[in-house]
């Protein structure tokens, strides 16, 4: 996991963290039950105070999206919370907003527009589905 910072964008480094460890969490490159790299080791490559990495941890914690073995390390919790969800949505929207915006630029109904949606995720979802069969048959 590389966490990068920026001292002068204003935003607290903490968030800059949390912000960071959520959006890859809900990319999927730290999978529920991974293990997050030691507050120490994320201060000492950040040069930054290793209580603004606890914090960002303790946060998180809170919020259900991470869980910490006492005296150990810190995971990926098993079942992160409706944050995770917030931000997936976040990350989406933008991009629903383009659908809305270039079907009715291309004068298509609103139904029109949910129901290709709602196909292509219908699509998706066969897909995955073949690739588990072949999966499971390659064992």
């Amino acid at each position: 996991m590389l966490l990068h910072i920026n001292p002068s964008s204003g935003v607290p480094i903490y968030l800059q963290i949390e912000n960071q460890v959520k959006h890859y969490i809900a990319s999927g490159a730290l999978r529920p039950g991974e293990a997050l790299p030691s507050v120490r080791q994320v201060a000492a490559d950040l040069r930054i105070n290793p209580n603004t990495v606890a914090r960002a941890y303790q946060n998180l914690e809170r919020d259900g999206v991470l869980q910490t073995v006492p005296g150990g390390r810190t995971y990926v919790a098993e079942n992160p919370t409706g944050l995770l969800k917030s931000e997936k949505i976040r990350r989406l929207r933008p991009h629903a907003r383009q659908m809305a915006v270039e079907g009715t630029q291309l004068r298509l109904d609103p139904q029109e527009i949910i129901d290709l949606v709602r196909q292509e995720l219908n699509a998706l979802e066969e897909a995955h589905e073949r690739h588990s069969d072949l999966d499971r048959k390659a064992r």
